[in-house]
């Protein structure tokens, strides 16, 4: 991007720009970030109240429904796991 596309900003916007400093890409590649447990495929019968509401939800929150409801599934196992 050259700087000359920053020539109408806003004076302290421009400023901000010119003393902006890039740094290195500190971050392990994107593969290291999340790491994948293993999984398992199950079939499962929901009511649909309920899997309306996870699409909803995953729809307002740029998510796939799926992973959300195994992400419930998996924060509560966690809290009963905790509690034993």
């Amino acid at each position: 991007m050259s700087k000359n596309e920053y020539e109408n900003a806003p004076a302290d916007i421009a400023d901000a720009i010119e003393r902006a400093e890039v740094i290195p890409d500190f971050l392990p590649p994107r593969d290291q970030l999340v790491l994948k447990e293993e999984s398992v495929r199950v079939t499962l019968n929901l009511n649909k109240k309920s899997v309306d509401f996870f699409k909803l939800k995953a729809r307002e929150n740029g998510v796939p429904y799926q992973r959300m409801i195994r992400r419930v599934l998996d924060i509560y196992a966690e809290q009963i796991d905790a509690q034993a």
